[in-house]
């Protein structure tokens, strides 16, 4: 049974064409839920359409020209093509997967792509994305022959359960960071509460007033608390910073100019509402470019860099999403998981011909599960949503860090409720799963998470003579993750950059 408070016993007499091609009721859903989950999705992820831009909107490529070929950051430019590009596979994703799982430019590997890609020598926007492309064709092709959906298969259910509870540390991390709740000092400690210590600052506020709301209405049982929960907070924002002219924590350049700031967006009603999207960044993308400006090894390195992360990555996040949605059968398998990655993997694609990224699922997704959501339909929702964000860019940067990141809290604590799954007195399985649970959070990174998890399951199990028990693909795994790790040394040894 789902952790969710708003699971309620099913009905499986559809009651009409939408509920039969959904199986709306089936899965003991409501239209109702799933639009409710659909909103919730799109309001905790909408932050991408802000600072996708933020991040490979702002960055040269080694010729000094910013993405779209321009000698400035046109960031509307990159907002449009981010939103449109999550709209559309989002939509895809519902349709096809019936899966309550909504897709971004993903996070991570947007850095890496404009801080490690674009920047190497002779390098430009183009051969990066290019390079994103040729990613996501290899992944589709391993969806397509059955080897990702066999190695999916492969891993034990408890150590999927632990890349869930991972996840949801993960995603709490993520929350409490973004809202300026935890943030990382100038002093030795890693991190710290809010500014030197203490909560500082009226958007601190807003963040414990939004969750605590959350809380209250949850324990409540207040049908569509999070949702609730991110309007009531954003209202509460707009009011402070209309009364008291917070502004933004960072200035024009992205330097630290006032801690106590907004974290992302000033959260103030916009003197336009309807703007005309530009998608001139479509299809600005090279794909052999990057063989001859890096070289056939250094190329090959980066996509399979690209390719490891977005391969597990989507892995974990659809395994916490049918697990917080009851969905998952005895194997710990979601419905549709061929669909799923089909639909995953084509959006890798997506992101590089729209030149925003490769474009990955979203663990965001859990606070519209945690609303509710069982069915692709929420995912039509979210997607849609996103294709109004492409004319509505000012409105959606109205909600601000502060006000969607309680729902991530929320989220978490449900998902970390499925840790009960895993059996502690177990060694064999106990390990891997810590491992696997705590590195998601303490190294921001669902893929360092389920690396670890992989690679030490498959040692302890030969170090205590029970190799014959591993399944053949999570020999290959570990050995690629291992590869994965020592990428850098790698590198060094082969003398590329």
């Amino acid at each position: 049974m789902s952790s969710s408070t708003t699971t309620s016993p099913r009905s499986t007499e559809p009651t009409g064409a939408l509920d039969r091609y959904f199986r709306i009721s089936a899965r003991g859903s409501s239209v109702a839920r799933e639009l409710r989950g659909g909103f919730v999705t799109f309001f905790t992820m909408a932050y991408i359409v802000v600072l996708n831009p933020l991040i490979i909107g702002t960055a040269q490529d080694s010729t000094g020209h910013f993405l779209g070929g321009g000698d400035a950051p046109n960031l509307p430019l990159v907002a449009a093509a981010t939103a449109l590009v999550a709209g559309v596979m989002t939509i895809l994703m519902g349709v096809v997967a019936n899966y309550p799982l909504a897709l971004a430019t993903g996070l991570g590997l947007n850095a890496f792509v404009a801080f490690g890609i674009a920047t190497l020598p002779k390098m430009t926007w183009a051969d990066a994305m290019g390079l994103v492309v040729i990613e996501g064709v290899i992944i589709l092709v391993l969806v397509l022959t059955g080897f990702r959906t066999a190695v999916f298969r492969a891993v034990p259910t408890q150590l999927k359960t632990a890349i869930s509870v991972g996840i949801g540390l993960f995603i709490t991390i993520i929350g409490l960071f973004d809202a300026g709740f935890v943030r990382k000092p100038a002093g030795p400690t890693p991190v710290e509460l809010g500014v030197g210590g203490f909560l500082a600052g009226w958007p601190s506020v807003v963040f414990v007033v939004g969750l605590l709301a959350i809380i209250v209405m949850m324990v409540r049982r207040v049908r569509g608390a999070i949702l609730f929960g991110i309007l009531g907070a954003t209202v509460l924002a707009v009011i402070i910073e209309a009364v008291g002219h917070v502004g933004s924590q960072t200035d024009a350049t992205g330097k630290l100019v006032n801690p106590t700031g907004w974290g992302l967006n000033v959260p103030k009603l916009p003197d336009t509402i309807v703007d005309v999207p530009d998608f001139g960044l479509l299809g600005h993308f090279d794909l052999l470019g990057s063989f001859k400006a890096i070289g056939v090894v250094s190329a090959a390195l980066l996509i399979f860099t690209l390719l490891l992360a977005d391969f597990f990555d989507t892995m974990g996040t659809m395994v916490a999403i049918g697990a917080e949605a009851d969905l998952l059968d005895d194997e710990g398998n979601p419905p549709n998981a061929e669909r799923i990655l089909v639909v995953d993997s084509l959006a890798a694609v997506a992101g590089g011909v729209g030149s925003v990224s490769s474009n990955t699922s979203y663990i965001e997704s859990a606070s519209g599960v945690g609303e509710g959501a069982r069915t692709g339909l929420a995912s039509v929702v979210t997607g849609v949503l996103f294709l109004l964000a492409t004319l509505l860019a000012p409105l959606v940067a109205v909600v601000p860090y502060e006000a969607a990141t309680p729902a991530l809290v929320v989220v978490g604590f449900l998902m970390m409720q499925q840790v009960r799954g895993i059996s502690w007195d177990d060694l064999d399985i106990a390990i891997p799963a810590f491992l696997t649970i705590v590195l998601m959070p303490f190294t921001y990174s669902i893929t360092a998470g389920i690396g670890a998890g992989f690679v030490t399951y498959v040692l302890i199990k030969v170090v205590r003579g029970k190799a014959s028990e591993v399944h053949p693909l999570l020999w290959i795994t570990a050995v690629l993750f291992v590869v994965y790790f020592a990428i850098d040394p790698i590198k060094s040894v082969l003398g590329v950059g």
